[in-house]
């Protein structure tokens, strides 16, 4: 069993082992509410995708979990801990990395020093370690290492987003559209990174624009419009859904 049917049969056990849980989580941006009582659950070494149009809640729901953004109401709980007002910097130590939507890549220090940035948390023995386990999964990186961020395709500064979140060994790896600008031999490659980081027991909650690549490797799946959960499901689920192949798979 491989790919996507591999994918749900994990995401099927184990369902009792939660990672992340978001319950009745309201956000605001200044008097704009943007999240309407999220509630959402994640479980140890899925792939959970969040799907929506611009605008449906999809990055502040990441923003809440790494602590860029707190909830005015509810709670987000880590391994069963509320971390709801936990500051960002304390959940990178507690284990959540956030590849944030654009890259956000140290434009002027080069590929190895944003991964040495991404490993502050870490003892130096570890950074060497982690720094040749992201070169594996992405070659293109060390080829690069000694190259300025900035000077980067969109590709490979999206390889080195995802290598630097994994410098601090997360136990859960936000990713925000990761997809977003690639040419589409790129997204392939990206995704198998994804599926391949998975397989290596790593739980990840992906924010995707391409409905059907992430429900392709999403074991479960959340739709989200104007800050509401308006459906969850497996990804088997949600791609014979009428209302998401519809809207977000382009089917009649």
């Amino acid at each position: 069993m491989t790919g996507a049917a591999a994918a749900q049969e994990r995401g099927t056990s184990g369902g009792e082992d939660l990672t992340l849980r978001l319950d009745n989580v309201h956000a605001y941006y200044g008097h704009i509410n943007a999240l309407r009582g999220v509630t959402i659950e994640v479980r140890r070494g899925e792939i959970v995708t969040l799907l929506g149009t611009n605008g449906a809640g999809k990055t502040t729901t990441l923003k809440v979990i790494s602590g860029l953004l707190h909830p005015r109401e509810g709670r987000v709980e880590l391994d069963g801990r509320d971390v709801s007002r936990v500051a960002s910097h304390e959940l990178v130590r507690a284990g959540v990395a956030h590849a944030p939507e654009g890259r956000r890549v140290f434009s002027r220090l080069t590929v190895l020093e944003n991964l040495q940035m991404g490993g502050y948390t870490r003892r130096a023995s570890e950074i060497r370690e982690d720094i040749e386990r992201v070169f594996t999964l992405f070659p293109r990186l060390r080829e690069r290492a000694i190259q300025q961020g900035g000077t980067l395709s969109g590709g490979e500064q999206q390889m080195l987003a995802i290598g630097r979140a994994l410098m601090t060994r997360p136990k859960i790896l936000l990713l925000d559209e990761p997809s977003l600008g690639l040419a589409p031999i790129l997204v392939q490659q990206i995704f198998e990174i994804i599926q391949t980081i998975n397989a290596e027991g790593m739980t990840v909650l992906l924010v995707e624009q391409n409905a059907l690549q992430a429900l392709s490797i999403a074991h479960r799946g959340y739709v989200l419009q104007t800050g509401h959960v308006v459906l969850g499901g497996t990804s088997t689920e949600l791609r014979q859904n009428e209302m998401v192949r519809k809207a977000y798979l382009g089917e009649d």
